[in-house]
């Protein structure tokens, strides 16, 4: 898969966060995902094990979660565990695996915050600008923002606020259970972000994708 790259990955905490600052500018959060015209998903994620970062793609069709292809690609940790520099720290084996991808997924999701991020470039809206396609973070903890009355039952949703400005929602894909943090990462909206990873959770807490990711990044070889 070709990817647009737009900066180099061994870079300080500080220069990190003036990359942040720079691209935010160009992701775009207000348009809706045509969900529709959607035939394969992808869902992203990364798992570390003793300073060892593995990607896993799992690229699904939608809307049957049938599997069509999964990459993974694992290389030592290239940058510190710092809240809000998690795209810097998956970022290198990420793009790894996305150019190993034969399959072109409409929409990918990842185990991660859009715009749900206190600068508004979490690792879906980061990756989104070397994608070029519609991205959606899917967090499952709260990295900033509040909510407030959200029911228990299944599709239950309540607006994600920071500094006045509408960044997501929490959204409880299984009933009685914590809700995921559902943000545009680029090229997507907040209503159809949601709806989407709705469609994808008929069963899990995790929407489909991500749970496949999940479980294929966290099986390292002996």
């Amino acid at each position: 898969m070709h990817l647009h790259h737009r900066h180099p990955w061994n870079l300080s905490p500080a220069e990190a966060i003036a990359v942040q600052k720079e691209l935010r500018a160009e992701v775009v959060s207000d348009r809706p995902i045509d969900i529709d015209a959607i035939e394969l998903l992808a869902g992203v994620d990364v798992s570390v094990k003793n300073d060892q970062s593995q990607a896993a793609v799992v690229v699904m069709t939608y809307p049957g979660f049938l599997p069509v292809e999964t990459v993974l690609v694992q290389r030592p940790t290239p940058f510190p565990y710092i809240p809000g520099l998690l795209s810097f720290r998956e970022g290198p084996v990420l793009e790894e695996a996305f150019e190993k991808m034969k399959s072109t997924p409409d929409v990918f999701l990842f185990d991660g915050m859009g715009i749900a991020h206190p600068r508004r470039i979490g690792i879906a809206s980061h990756m989104g600008l070397w994608l070029e396609r519609p991205t959606i973070g899917c967090g499952k903890t709260l990295l900033c923002g509040r909510y407030k009355g959200l029911a228990e039952e299944k599709g239950a949703a309540a607006p994600l606020i920071d500094k006045g400005e509408t960044i997501g929602v929490a959204l409880r894909t299984r009933t009685a259970k914590n809700p995921m943090f559902i943000s545009p990462g680029h090229l997507a909206d907040v209503a159809s972000a949601a709806a989407l990873v709705l469609a994808c959770s008929p069963k899990y807490r995790l929407p489909e994708p991500i749970r496949m990711a999940h479980n294929a990044a966290g099986q390292f070889d002996p």
